[in-house]
C-alpha cells in the first residue's frame, strides 16, 4: 500500500506554488515539475541516484526531515514550511520568490533507512493527509476550507509531477499515494466548491482550479520557451521588449518595416528649387512683401524745413498757429499775422493790430477762405485772405480772446473771463449763444469736425466741458480729472465720439473720453507739459507736443498707448502745433522763435507711378497736397 506523501520544502523556480503573483497563499495557475525532485519508484536504489537530491545523500536527507519536524516552536503560516537552502540555482530577484512545494511520498528506500534514524518510528504511525493550519494572520483567502482544498490539490499535483514519466502507471489500478491524495482532494473539492452544482463561473476559487493544469503527460516547456514561459531568441536568450530580436519579430508580425517611418506625407511634400536660408526664413516680415509693396514708413527725426518766427509770444494759453485746407499756414507774431504758402513758399503779411493790443488767437475757416483773429482787447475780426481785407469785427468779450473754433457759419470764441460766445457771421446780430461753465481762461476750443454735433472746451480751471450743439445752456459732461490747465483738445478722425485732452505742467496727463457716455477710456502719463495734441489721419496714432521739461514730440499708438517715437524738437517748450491737410506733416512753433515742419505720418503711395508723379499742384480728396519750398 502506498505510503502517504510528506511535504518536503524544496527550493525551486519562480513559477512554483508560492509565486509572487499569488501572495498570501493563493493557488498557482500552473504547476511545473521540479527536475531535482527525487524519484518515488520503490525499486530504485537511493544511492544510485545521488544527483537527483539536492541534499547529496540519504543521511543528509533524513537529518533535514528530522530538523524540519522538530521545529514546533515556529508559528505555522502559509510559508512556515519553506526550507531555505543555501545553494540557490539562480540569483534572487527583487519581489520574486524562489521556492516551490514538491510532494515526496514514502517509498521502499525510505523504509530501508528508517531503522538507522532514531526517533523516526514514532512519527510514522498514522497516515495523514497534509493540511494547512488555520492562522488568523492568513489573508486574501475567501474561506478556510477552500484554502485547505487548494493546498491539498496543489500538493498532490506536485507529487505526481515529481515522478519520472517512465514510472507513472497508465492504469487506474496502479495509482500512487499522490493519486490517492489528489482523488481525496477532488472529492472534497466537489463538495466544497460545488463545481457540478452550478457554482458561478467567475468565482475566484473555481477559476483557480480550472486554471490548474492536471495533465500527467505535461512534457515541460514548449519549444522556443524557457522554464519561465518566456520566448527565446535565436541566440537562446529570452526576448525582452527592448531587444532587437523582439522588435524585429514584432515588426514582421505586424508587417511594418523598421527602417521607414510609420507616418509619412502622402504625397510627399514638394521640394524647393532654391536653397533654404534659415536667416531669411525666420527673419521675414509677418505680412508678405507683395502686400507691403516695398513701402517702409519713415519718421523724420530732423525737421524738413525751419522758419524764423521772431516776436512769438511765449504764453501757454494763446493759440497762434493754424494750417488751412488750402495749404497755407497762418502765424501770429506779436501784433501781426503772416500767411506762408506751402505751395510757393511765399510769405505775405495779412494784418497788423493797433499798438495797444496784440494777437491772442487765430483760426482758419473750414473752407480755407477766411481766418478769424482774436485780439488782446477782446475784439474778434474776420479776414478774407485772398483779398487781404477785413470783412467784419465783432465785440463782446471784456478781455483777450485766447481760443477760436469754427463750425460752418458759426464761430465760437473763448475769453479770459471763462465765457464762450457763439457768433453767426452771416447776420448783423452775430452773438447767438453764450456758454458759461468755466471760471478760468478758456484756452482750448474744438468742434467735432465730422458733424459739428459737439463742442469740447478746456480752460485754466482744470475742467473739460463737452457741449451738445442742440442744447447749449449747460455742458453735457464736465470732467475734473486734470490737475492743471487744459489747452490741448483733439477729436479723433476715425472714431467720432473719441476725444483726447492734455493737461499742463502740474498734470502731464492725456485722457481719452467717450463723449457719448462720458466715460474715460484711457490715460497716458507723458512726463511733461502737454501743449498740443494732433491725431493722425493715416495711422491709428496721436502725437503730443511737450513743454517743460522735455520740449519734444511723442507719437503714441492707440488704443495700446505705446510710445512709438520720441523726437527732440525745440530748444524751448513747444507752444503750438498744427497738422497739414494731407495729414503727413506737422508744424510746430516754440518759444525759441522758430517754426519747424516734421514729416511724421508718411502715407503709403497708391503705386510706384503715382508716387513719382506726385507734385505740388496735385489735389487729393478736395485738398491740396503739401509741398515745402
Amino acid at each position: 500500500m502506498a505510503s502517504p506523501s510528506v511535504l518536503t520544502p524544496i527550493k525551486g523556480r519562480n513559477n512554483g506554488l508560492f509565486n509572487p503573483r499569488l501572495a498570501g497563499g493563493r493557488m498557482a495557475l500552473q504547476s511545473t515539475p521540479s527536475p531535482r525532485t527525487p524519484s518515488r519508484d520503490s525499486d530504485m536504489n537511493v544511492a544510485a541516484q545521488p544527483a537527483d537530491s539536492i541534499y547529496a545523500g540519504t543521511n543528509n536527507l533524513m537529518s533535514k526531515f528530522s530538523r524540519s519536524v522538530s521545529k514546533t516552536s515556529v508559528r505555522d503560516s502559509p510559508k512556515s514550511n519553506i526550507a531555505r537552502g543555501t545553494n540557490s540555482p539562480r540569483k534572487l530577484e527583487l519581489g520574486v520568490s524562489n521556492y516551490t512545494l514538491t510532494g515526496t511520498g514514502h517509498s521502499a528506500h525510505h523504509h530501508q533507512h528508517a531503522a538507522q534514524t532514531p526517533g523516526r518510528s514514532s512519527r510514522r504511525g498514522a497516515v495523514k493527509t497534509p493540511t494547512r493550519k488555520k492562522d488568523a494572520a492568513d489573508r486574501f483567502i475567501p474561506t478556510r476550507i477552500q484554502s485547505d482544498d487548494m493546498f491539498n490539490v496543489a500538493a498532490g499535483r506536485l507529487d505526481i509531477d515529481a515522478k519520472p514519466k517512465s514510472s507513472r502507471p497508465n492504469t487506474r489500478d496502479g495509482g500512487t499515494a499522490g493519486s490517492s491524495v489528489l482523488a481525496n482532494a477532488a472529492s472534497r473539492t466537489n463538495n466544497v466548491f460545488n463545481i457540478a452544482g452550478g457554482r458561478a463561473a467567475d468565482d475566484p476559487a473555481t477559476l483557480s482550479l480550472e486554471g490548474l493544469s492536471l495533465n500527467d503527460n505535461d512534457d515541460g516547456p514548449a519549444n522556443g520557451q524557457n522554464g519561465n514561459g518566456k520566448q527565446l531568441g535565436p541566440d537562446g536568450q529570452p526576448l525582452t521588449p527592448n531587444s532587437a530580436a523582439y522588435q524585429s519579430s514584432l515588426a514582421q508580425a505586424c508587417g511594418v518595416n523598421l527602417n521607414t517611418r510609420i507616418l509619412a506625407f502622402k504625397p510627399a511634400p514638394p521640394e524647393s528649387s532654391k536653397s533654404i536660408d534659415l536667416r531669411s526664413q525666420y527673419n521675414r516680415p509677418l505680412k508678405p512683401a507683395a502686400a507691403a509693396s516695398g513701402f517702409r514708413r519713415r519718421v523724420g527725426t530732423t525737421p524738413e524745413r525751419v522758419l524764423d518766427a521772431p516776436g512769438l509770444v511765449d504764453d501757454y494759453y494763446l493759440n497762434l498757429l493754424d494750417w488751412s485746407v488750402g495749404n497755407q499756414v497762418a502765424i501770429g507774431l506779436e501784433r501781426s499775422v503772416y500767411i506762408w504758402s506751402a505751395d510757393s513758399g511765399a510769405v505775405n503779411p495779412l494784418l497788423e493790430a493797433p499798438s495797444d493790443t496784440y494777437i491772442a488767437s487765430l483760426k482758419w475757416s473750414q473752407d480755407g477762405a477766411y481766418v478769424g483773429v482774436g485780439l488782446g482787447t477782446g475784439e474778434v475780426q474776420i479776414w478774407d485772405v485772398e483779398e487781404q481785407t477785413r470783412l467784419r469785427s465783432m465785440l463782446g468779450h471784456e478781455a483777450r480772446v485766447s481760443s477760436l473754433g469754427w463750425n460752418k457759419h458759426l464761430l465760437s470764441t473763448g475769453g479770459r473771463s471763462g465765457a464762450i460766445f457763439n457768433h453767426d457771421v452771416r447776420i448783423a446780430q452775430h452773438k447767438v449763444a453764450e456758454l458759461n461753465a468755466h471760471e478760468g481762461e478758456v484756452c482750448g476750443l474744438e468742434w467735432r469736425p465730422s458733424d459739428g454735433a459737439q463742442l469740447a472746451s478746456g480752460a485754466n480751471d482744470n475742467l473739460v466741458c463737452i457741449w451738445d450743439a442742440r442744447s447749449l445752456t449747460a455742458p453735457k459732461f464736465t470732467k475734473t480729472n486734470h490737475k492743471a490747465a487744459v489747452k490741448a483738445v483733439a477729436w479723433c478722425p476715425w472714431h467720432t465720439n473719441l476725444l483726447a485732452t492734455g493737461g499742463g505742467s502740474h498734470d502731464r496727463q492725456i485722457h481719452f473720453w467717450n463723449t457719448t457716455t462720458g466715460a474715460r477710456t484711457n490715460s497716458i502719463e507723458t512726463g511733461s507739459q502737454v501743449t498740443a495734441l494732433r491725431w493722425s489721419t493715416a495711422y491709428k496714432e496721436i502725437v503730443s507736443c511737450g513743454g517743460f521739461p522735455d520740449n519734444s514730440l511723442s507719437i503714441w499708438s492707440y488704443p495700446n498707448l505705446v510710445k512709438n517715437f520720441e523726437i527732440p524738437a525745440h530748444d524751448s517748450r513747444v507752444l503750438h502745433a498744427t497738422l497739414s491737410p494731407d495729414g503727413e506733416m506737422l508744424a510746430t512753433a516754440a518759444a525759441d522763435e522758430s517754426l519747424k515742419f516734421w514729416k511724421l505720418f508718411e502715407k503709403k503711395p497708391a503705386g510706384a507711378t503715382a508716387s513719382r508723379d506726385r507734385d505740388a499742384g496735385s489735389k487729393k480728396s478736395g485738398m491740396k497736397a503739401m509741398t515745402i519750398r
